[in-house]
């Protein structure tokens, strides 16, 4: 995290370095933020399927080799699936772009 790039929001912190192991790698970060334990494994499992149905396609068809954080913030974990999709998708393509 102290080496790489971040795009901060209002859903997410998204965290990008370059990967060592030679492939793409996603850590997802759900803090309790005074919610339940069930509320934190429905957004930890929501962030988990958007980076493997659309993160890391993305990475791969770019020929990226990126190790990616993504951590929640508090409105995560009142936002509906597609919007927290919307939100990682952007910050990735911004970070990306750079």
């Amino acid at each position: 995290m102290r080496s790489g790039r971040r795009r901060r929001g209002r859903l997410v912190d998204v965290f990008i370095a370059p990967s060592p192991s030679g492939r793409s790698r996603i850590c997802v970060v759900t803090p309790r933020h005074g919610h339940s334990a069930v509320a934190r494994n429905r957004v930890r499992r929501r962030l988990a399927e958007i980076a493997r149905i659309q993160v890391l396609p993305a990475l791969e068809a770019r020929r990226l080799d990126l190790d990616l954080i993504v951590r929640a913030k508090p409105a995560a974990y009142d936002a509906s699936y597609q919007r927290l999709r919307a939100r990682v998708m952007d910050s990735l393509e911004t970070l990306c772009a750079d």
